[in-house]
């Protein structure tokens, strides 16, 4: 097989799994944003390519496990992070929540009020592995 045609094969791959992990990732129960959904596609989109790279073996089946466990894990993430802005915000005081198994911690901590438009930016910070991958400053609204 030429490289040409491995690499179209590659990418058809990808594509397909891309599309299966986002169609997936929307029938997750609990969505209160739209931030959750692109959490789970930007998390199947990673997780089809890394599958695909890491399973030489059998890619497409790397690709969809890859997908399915990325569009879970960056939906879920997403909304836990969201929902504990929403949590300190309304408490006026910091959250924090940890995965069982310690691989993940998200905390968001209420930084100020804007009276302006009557909402309270909070501080979201998200671990994985003791590293943080993400902070952000938003405003929540009640």
């Amino acid at each position: 097989m030429s490289i040409k045609r491995s690499v179209k094969k590659s990418l058809l791959i990808l594509a397909v799994f891309f599309t299966t992990g986002v169609l997936i990732s929307c029938g997750q129960p609990v969505v209160t944003s739209e931030r959750t959904y692109q959490g789970a596609g930007a998390g199947a989109a990673i997780g089809s390519v890394a599958g695909l790279l890491l399973d030489s073996k059998n890619r497409w089946r790397g690709a969809l496990i890859g997908g399915l466990l990325g569009a879970a894990i960056g939906g879920t993430t997403t909304e836990i992070a969201a929902r504990a802005a929403r949590e300190a915000a309304a408490e006026g005081k910091p959250v924090a929540y940890k995965s069982t198994d310690g691989f993940q911690r998200v905390q968001a901590t209420p930084v100020s009020y804007n009276s302006g438009t009557g909402c309270e930016k909070v501080r979201t910070q998200v671990w994985q592995d003791g590293k943080l991958v993400r902070d952000e400053i938003k405003e929540v609204c009640q």
